[in-house]
């Protein structure tokens, strides 16, 4: 049994949907993909981040892949180095709010115990939900599921017939999005506000 062979026959299977096929690509690569972001990116998030979006595409895009033009290894290189080219144009963009960013998910977790933090943490509610918004349709899908209608991840996989793998790599993705939304809003702090009093 040759590698490419059954490359080949991993991506037909993706394309039609097979979740367990996306599962086994994901487990014969990850490692190698994985450290060849790490060496374009040079952070252990963001080259996680990397692999992550590197598989979800796989998963959209696996009918694209064309056997007959070369290995699945050097298509899927191509793709992650796209993707951590990307990754390191926005984290260059967004570093000066990286402080901020922690700031504002470490708020998520704290325990409200008072009027003001009530107050505080309606209007994140407020803030988040308009973050939400601007997510992409998948993306909102998985995180409504999950963090509104209360459903594990699992459960959001067999109802949605989606990957375990991709409602994971969707939830990540889609809360690095929102963190830098809100971050975005923490910087701005009067936008939208308006008419909202404690």
């Amino acid at each position: 049994m040759t590698g490419s062979m059954e490359d080949s026959g991993l991506m037909r299977q993706i394309a039609e949907r097979d979740a367990s096929a996306l599962e086994l690509l994901y487990d014969r690569y990850e490692r190698a993909v994985y450290s060849f972001a790490y060496r374009i990116v040079g952070d252990p998030m963001t080259a996680e981040e990397t692999v992550q979006e590197l598989f979800l595409r796989v998963w959209n895009n696996a009918e694209r892949y064309d056997a007959s033009q070369g290995k699945l290894t050097t298509w899927m290189f191509a793709i992650t180095r796209n993707i951590a080219v990307d990754m390191l144009r926005r984290k260059s963009k967004g570093a000066a709010s990286t402080s901020v960013e922690n700031e504002t998910l470490a708020a998520y977790a704290d325990e409200h115990t008072n009027t003001e933090e009530e107050v505080e943490r309606k209007w994140e509610g407020v803030r988040i939900k308009e973050a939400l918004s601007q997510l992409n349709g998948d993306q909102q899908q998985v995180i409504e599921s999950i963090y509104y209608a209360g459903l594990t991840q699992q459960e959001v996989s067999s109802r949605f017939g989606i990957p375990l793998g991709t409602v994971k790599s969707r939830v990540r993705l889609a809360m690095r999005q929102l963190q830098k939304l809100l971050a975005d809003a923490e910087l701005h702090p009067d936008a939208g506000r308006e008419g909202i009093h404690p």
